[in-house]
């Protein structure tokens, strides 16, 4: 079966819109559209994301940190991808690449930028001396995992979920294409689960912090319309376990709910300044005395 054959012109011409309901976030130029300072709190931590699932990742790492005891008070600044705030100029500095998350560390005696989900994950957990082995085969084991989701994201959001959910028209040959690798991906998962509590071995880490956004957000149904039941979520029995095991620690709902714009408005917290925002300014309680 061919869908709709498609002749590809000599040389590549951008025209606007090109469909799918995140056509305006990109675009084949880098830099800044427009000039726009970015807005600076009073913690050491400054993160400029939205509730993505590499937003997501960051924001539950923050507050695990925490959770835990650390000195990692942060600030999270709402951008808002498809209205272009990633294209702004104060952004645009800390991040050449447009992409959310980003963050600046103004801990120690000049400011840091850190942009990439993975790089941001590692800062931290170097920074604070957690949820990361210090040395030998474990820590090389987390950074395996940490990099393998780096790497297979692009396969389930950009591939599968773009084509199954969000682009303008349906085609089979796409779809199938990522379908068949996304299900390699989440078959990689389930076994390396079978024999493991945590994706890198006994101990929680940014492993599975970076992961559990991305494919424990997709085998718990929320991820791309019916794409669960679509892949047949249910059968991988060890990742779904694990999606429910973390999905029910405490940092990990509230980092779900940090610069999120979608849901239920109680689980949307736009904005994270204090950890007494969960409980005063989600967006069902905007506006209330």
């Amino acid at each position: 079966m061919s869908d709709d054959s498609y002749t590809p012109p000599k040389v590549w011409k951008w025209e606007e819109p090109s469909g799918g309901q995140f056509a305006s976030i990109n675009r084949p130029v880098s830099g800044a559209t427009h000039d726009a300072e970015l807005p600076v709190g009073e913690h050491p931590f400054q993160l400029y994301s939205m509730g993505t699932p590499n937003g997501v990742k960051v924001t539950v790492m923050f507050e695990e940190l925490l959770a835990a005891g650390h000195d990692a008070e942060y600030d999270a600044w709402l951008i808002r991808i498809t209205k272009g705030d990633q294209f702004g100029s104060g952004f645009v500095d800390i991040n050449p690449n447009s992409k959310i998350p980003a963050m600046v560390d103004h801990s120690g005696d000049a400011p840091v930028r850190v942009f990439e989900s993975g790089s941001i994950l590692l800062h931290l957990a170097e920074k604070f001396g957690a949820f990361l082995p210090a040395s030998g085969a474990a820590r090389t084991e987390v950074l395996n995992w940490l990099f393998w989701q780096m790497g297979s994201a692009p396969y389930l959001g950009g591939g599968f979920g773009h084509f199954y959910q969000y682009a303008p028209e349906k085609w089979q040959y796409p779809i199938d294409r990522f379908t068949m690798e996304v299900k390699r991906q989440m078959d990689v998962l389930d076994k390396q689960l079978a024999e493991h509590e945590f994706v890198a071995g006994a101990e929680y880490s940014i492993a599975d912090m970076a992961i559990w956004p991305w494919y424990g957000n997709l085998v718990l149904g929320r991820q791309y319309g019916d794409a669960a039941t679509f892949l047949d979520a249910d059968s991988y029995t060890n990742l779904k376990a694990w999606a429910e095991r973390l999905e029910a620690r405490e940092p990990v709902k509230r980092g779900r709910m940090v610069n999120r714009t979608s849901g239920e408005p109680h689980e949307q917290l736009h904005e994270r300044h204090s950890a007494s925002d969960f409980e005063t300014k989600t967006q069902d309680k905007i506006g209330e005395d």
